[in-house]
């Protein structure tokens, strides 16, 4: 222990002999360390934004759409035919085992008149169970009923940012408003949900029975796309897979014929969604990894200009009885200690950066924590590495050779 002690007070003095010399051999190390740990909290944050983003979408959501089929040699894609109805949904409502809550999703935009103002935004047309199934809450008011979907009811619900624009200030519980000319009753107003994952308002949009914008603003018999979602998520493979049998019964898909609809889910969107942060924060860790490569290299290059300028000490150790392998220790010890220091600073640097790129460009960040020590082990690693051979060098040096040096 004293050993070490004592080679670790030569190392530190040896260090501080040129001391604007350790610092730049430590900025390689300290730039590296900081930007991967910068690029990977960009990376992280963009993920973790988007994850968040899509779990806004609901728990557990399958979505089911329409019109995934080939007819004589032509593809139509999703949602190119009408191959849902209300009747298949509600099948899948009542005959899958863990589906707790359906919405069919029919959209459509218009222009939406209350009093002298008016505002062009979405309408959406769901089921009662629509605000269990998002995840979403009430503001004020109260959701339309099993009711209003029976009688395709001329009821509404308004986003934040529709509210503001037709009502401004005013509370609109209550109020009229016009739909494509049709007057509907505004019962309820929803929380602020903010921008999904494309930069789209979630809050400019007008919710309507979804028999009510089939029948009275849209006019079609057929459902584009529904949602359900599952009880639980160890529950929706078994969901997903009985929803795409039941559905090829109910349309007479024969053995080896492409199904007319498409089924997805909640976990297979943010894979996809994910997977270019994923591949993104992984290239710009790599290229901030090669920076901490380019800082080892300033550490050997340091190491063996310093083992060239103290062949002479490093004989005289030898002379007095030093043996190679404390030679070869402090050599690699100074080595470890560049790229441990380096690595701490670094490590401060970068959180500093991730926290003035998060402030100055609103870009989210997040530092995982395997990143602060993946970059400083391998700053170690480094040291270690590229101290190696120039420890190793000074250590086999011959004393007399070493006592002759000039």
């Amino acid at each position: 222990m004293k050993a070490l002690a004592a080679l670790f007070r030569v190392a530190l003095r040896a260090l501080r002999r040129n001391i604007l010399r350790t610092l730049l051999t430590m900025l390689g190390i300290i730039i590296g360390v900081a930007a991967v740990i910068a690029m990977v909290s960009i990376g992280t944050g963009a993920r973790v934004q988007v994850e968040q983003q899509i779990a806004s979408l609901g728990q557990n959501v399958i979505m089911v759409m329409a019109g995934n089929m080939t007819r004589s040699g032509v593809h139509t894609g999703m949602a190119g035919a009408p191959t849902l109805t209300i009747e298949d949904a509600l099948a899948i409502r009542r005959e899958v085992e863990g589906i707790v809550y359906m919405s069919p999703d029919i959209r459509g935009s218009s222009q939406i008149v209350a009093g002298n103002l008016n505002w062009n935004t979405s309408v959406l047309g769901v089921s009662q169970e629509f605000l269990d199934l998002r995840a979403w809450s009430l503001a004020d008011g109260e959701f339309f009923t099993d009711q209003d979907i029976r009688t395709s009811g001329r009821v509404a619900v308004l986003g934040q940012t529709v509210a503001k624009k037709l009502f401004e200030d005013a509370n609109p519980i209550g109020s009229t408003l016009r739909i494509g000319g049709v007057p509907f009753t505004v019962v309820g107003l929803l929380t602020a949900k903010g921008s999904n994952m494309m930069g789209q308002d979630q809050d400019d949009v007008v919710l309507v029975p979804y028999t009510t914008a089939m029948r009275r603003l849209f006019g079609q018999n057929f459902l584009r796309a529904v949602n359900f979602s599952a009880a639980a998520a160890d529950q929706i493979e078994a969901a997903t897979r009985d929803i795409a049998d039941l559905l090829r019964q109910r349309h007479r898909i024969g053995e080896g014929k492409d199904d007319d609809f498409s089924v997805r889910t909640q976990q297979e969107i943010t894979e996809f969604a994910t997977s270019t942060t994923k591949v993104m924060t992984g290239l710009l860790g790599a290229i901030a990894g090669v920076s901490l490569l380019v800082g080892g290299i300033g550490i050997m290059n340091i190491m063996l200009v310093s083992v060239t300028e103290r062949t002479r000490e490093i004989g005289i150790r030898l002379a007095v009885g030093a043996r190679k392998r404390d030679i070869q220790r402090q050599f690699l010890l100074e080595a470890v200690l560049l790229s441990v220091v380096g690595g701490l600073v670094g490590i401060a640097a970068g959180f500093a950066a991730s926290m003035i790129i998060a402030a100055q460009f609103n870009w989210p960040t997040l530092t995982p924590g395997y990143a602060v020590g993946g970059a400083f082990l391998f700053s170690v690693a480094i040291g270690v590495f590229f101290g190696f051979y120039p420890a190793r060098k000074a250590a086999r040096l011959d004393p007399i050779e070493a006592l002759r040096y000039e």
